[in-house]
């Protein structure tokens, strides 16, 4: 990395960006850089971001720790929204690969098994959300101690006829991407037909910068969950040859949530 931080060429690089940028969340939107910021973050770089002009960070970015790669997504992406606002600037992370391998829905002999794919309860109801992002939590409290933003998004919690029937508004840190993240809209989750209208509130509305510049940073070649319900026993999924998809939930598949430091 040394190398890389005495290149004349990308000094100026950051320069000019610094002297082009506007110090605000959307300027630093628009802006893909991909800069290695080093195996922590910096008191400065926690101020730039409480202060929102995000001072020299940009989409891309990124810092090692603990031998992941956490990548920034995006800049205040939930600010002002919530039955409570989120009034705290943010930086949403998302890591290069998954953190582990685990079930939306626990099996005994935790794998596959034949008609134990549910989605009863919806994603609060979940043995993932429940129990299955401990390992996570801690993982990422651990790195980003003192700094995870907790604020509130709403999150299925009842599934009638395979598809999201209800709601509540839930206080989030780390928890799985929607496909509206992703891919910037919905691909299998269940839409209205006029008659039945699935309960797909939510505040993540439009994909996260980081997907729209870089759509190869989706793919990490390996299958990784999404929170969104798609039948009674199927959620959405990231396939490892890049496909939009969806499997039963009792299949251990890899563990990638985002989440905000601030």
């Amino acid at each position: 990395m040394s190398g890389a931080a005495n290149n004349p060429y990308l000094e100026s690089r950051d320069d000019l960006l610094r002297i082009m940028t506007s110090p605000n969340a959307g300027a630093h939107n628009a802006i893909y850089r991909g800069k290695y910021l080093g195996t922590s973050v910096t008191a400065a770089q926690y101020a730039a971001i409480a202060a929102g002009t995000f001072d020299d960070l940009y989409i891309g970015d990124y810092w090692t720790i603990g031998g992941v790669n956490w990548r920034i997504a995006a800049f205040d992406y939930f600010l002002n929204n919530g039955d409570t606002a989120c009034t705290d600037h943010h930086v949403v992370i998302v890591p290069d690969t998954c953190l582990y391998n685990a079930q939306i829905h626990n099996t005994s002999s935790g794998d596959w098994e034949s008609g134990a794919d549910i989605t009863d309860g919806g994603y609060v109801g979940s043995a993932m959300y429940t129990a299955n992002l401990e390992q996570a939590k801690t993982t990422i409290k651990s790195a980003f101690s003192g700094h995870v933003l907790k604020h509130r998004i709403y999150l299925t919690n009842a599934v009638a006829n395979g598809r999201a029937f209800n709601g509540e508004w839930y206080d989030s840190e780390v928890d799985l991407m929607c496909e509206q993240m992703v891919y910037g809209s919905g691909v299998f989750s269940p839409v209205s037909d006029g008659s039945n209208i699935p309960a797909n509130y939510r505040v993540e509305k439009s994909q996260l910068p980081l997907f729209q510049h870089e759509p190869s940073r989706i793919c990490n070649r390996v299958a990784w969950w999404l929170r969104d319900v798609i039948s009674a026993s199927d959620f959405a999924r990231i396939d490892y040859r890049g496909c939009a998809d969806r499997l039963g939930t009792s299949n251990s598949l890899g563990v990638r949530p985002s989440f905000c430091i601030c």
